[in-house]
């Protein structure tokens, strides 16, 4: 099995089960046994095809008499990884970008024809390339829509926010590669020596330009294989979820809950901040999800993190007015990592709009953890206001004894004086994050 046939069933598998595209990639990748080139290369064209699946599909459809919804399920992701390589790689030569689509179909596709009709295709694309087909600019939406594979309904929530410009910028960053970045344990060593492990073992590093102990990698090959990780020098983080823990501001020897922890990155950065002095209570509600938070911990060696199985909409009278810190990572679209997770754009928008109930509800209880004078953070890895800022201003209407409290962060978000804000993409560098830091008072 080649790095394409791996991309062709992942796609499919994604199609067909409903699942993430990188736990699905993952684990062909793990079945198929391919080299690291192969495994990027397979892993670059099965997000490449979900970050342009639909400007992919709009100059198919120019070149097939047979709508694409009428085609068999790997026909069109066939096509579509055949339309990739000739569109955006320049590097692959045309010959192997439809031979390979070819040879896939025929391996893979039940009807005899398909081959031949995917071969005429991606020949009429390829000789078109000097002038691909142009999208109707007549109405916005649709062609920021086509042009960087965003549903509409997704595109008007941007344009509403923050307008037509920002938003193409926004929608182009969604479409990029993030960095990988890692998160110093600090407690076990320094950027430097950590730099140092690192680079012995082939990895390229640098350092994140604004964020401290942050590292940029490159050249990461299997990355939970370098001693350095299983050492537990690091963990893989994004510097937006740092940035939440910073803004937590959890102190040695404080008491901190983190109410929807897993996978237990920020609780981690927690502890560290904390020197592994005091106590950080990690909850997640599902039971597996907290057999990752405590395998995290006891990697990096973070003794004063416990794990916990509990429901963040269940009050447990115990808790109540006993932690100095709390933070609320709520469970959201999670449309602010399509970077990462560029399928997420193709989730159902109808099931979304019951998400800012239940963030009401988690941040609810969680507020009657906080001590008297104590910090409440509440964050989000999305970008929709009705998740964000007006789940906060329900919140603050009910519960007069707290209030939003500005705080500073580094680099280029700088100063958030109303207490609440938005890390975005195409501005920071960073995932997309809402942030808002609420002080109970007393």
């Amino acid at each position: 099995m080649d790095a394409r046939e791996v991309a062709l069933l992942t796609l499919n598998d994604c199609q067909r089960q409903g699942g993430w595209s990188d736990a699905i990639m993952k684990k062909r990748l793990s079945s198929a046994n391919l080299d690291s080139r192969d495994g990027a290369l397979a892993t670059q064209l099965c997000f490449g095809v979900l970050q342009n699946r639909l400007l992919l599909d709009f100059y198919l459809s120019r070149f097939s008499n047979l709508p694409l919804k009428r085609m068999e399920s790997r026909v069109v992701e066939a096509l579509r990884l055949g339309a990739y390589q000739l569109v955006f790689l320049d590097r692959i030569p045309h010959s192997a970008a439809v031979n390979s689509a070819v040879e896939l179909t025929r391996k893979h596709c039940k009807n005899p024809r398909a081959a031949g009709m995917v071969n005429g295709i991606l020949r009429s694309l390829e000789r078109a390339l000097d002038q691909l087909p142009t999208i109707p600019q007549s109405d916005l939406v649709s062609y920021l829509s086509t042009l960087y594979s965003h549903p509409e309904w997704l595109v008007q929530e941007f344009l509403s926010t923050i307008g037509m410009e920002e938003t193409a910028g926004l929608l182009a960053a969604n479409n990029s590669r993030p960095a990988i970045t890692a998160m110093v344990n600090t407690t076990k060593t320094t950027a430097q020596g950590l730099t140092d492990a690192l680079e012995e073992e082939g990895v390229s590093v640098s350092p994140h330009p604004w964020l401290k102990d942050c590292l940029i990698l490159e050249k990461t090959g299997d990355l939970e294989g370098r001693r350095a990780f299983q050492e537990g020098l690091f963990y893989i983080q994004d510097p937006a979820s740092r940035l939440a823990v910073q803004a937590l501001d959890p102190q040695p020897g404080m008491r901190v809950l983190d109410v929807c922890a897993a996978p237990g990155g920020k609780s981690f950065g927690t502890a560290i901040r904390m020197e592994s002095r005091g106590e950080v209570i990690s909850c997640d509600l599902h039971p597996h999800k907290r057999k990752l938070i405590q395998s995290g911990a006891a990697r990096l060696g973070l003794e004063i993190i416990t794990p916990m199985t509990a429901d963040g909409k269940a009050f447990r009278p115990e808790w109540e007015g006993a932690f100095d810190r709390v933070l609320v990572d709520a469970p959201c679209s999670g449309l602010g990592v399509i970077r990462k997770k560029p399928d997420i754009r193709f989730k159902d928008p109808e099931p979304l709009k019951e998400l800012p109930g239940v963030q009401r509800e988690i941040l609810s209880n969680a507020a009657r953890y906080v001590k008297p004078g104590g910090v409440l953070v509440y964050s989000t890895c999305t970008i929709l206001r009705r998740e964000n800022e007006e789940v906060v201003m329900d919140f603050l209407a009910a519960r007069k004894d707290y209030k939003a409290e500005a705080f500073t962060l580094p680099g280029p978000v700088g100063e958030i004086q109303a207490g609440m804000g938005t890390l975005w993409p195409h501005r920071h560098g960073t995932d997309g994050f809402f942030i808002c830091k609420l002080r109970r008072e007393g």
